[in-house]
């Protein structure tokens, strides 16, 4: 079981401000606000800007969100709009509060 105060290293990559884009950004930040506070950092890589950073790691697709730490590395391709696939797919479980 992953320790429940490990950080979270992600990399988004987004191919300019299209609107698929900015959906994934907006649903990732959410996501680690929620699930992740205080406990993330997050890289985001414009391709366009960037394209020979696309090959570090494989990135076949836009935007991609790319999970480095913990690992091992996952990846999901999309706008990261279902939010229970995102956590299945970066393996991320709910914080429990105990009193």
């Amino acid at each position: 079981m992953k320790d429940i105060d490990e950080s979270w290293e992600l990399r988004l990559y987004v191919a300019g401000s299209t609107q698929k884009s900015s959906a994934a950004l907006t649903n990732l930040r959410r996501y680690c606000e929620t699930y992740l506070k205080g406990r993330y950092t997050l890289e985001v890589i414009d391709l366009l800007k960037n394209p020979q950073l696309a090959e570090g790691d494989q990135i076949l697709a836009i935007p991609t969100l790319v999970r480095k730490v913990p690992e091992p590395i996952r990846k999901i391709i999309g706008d990261l709009s279902n939010e229970e696939t995102v956590l299945v797919g970066l393996d991320i479980r709910p914080r429990i509060e105990v009193e």
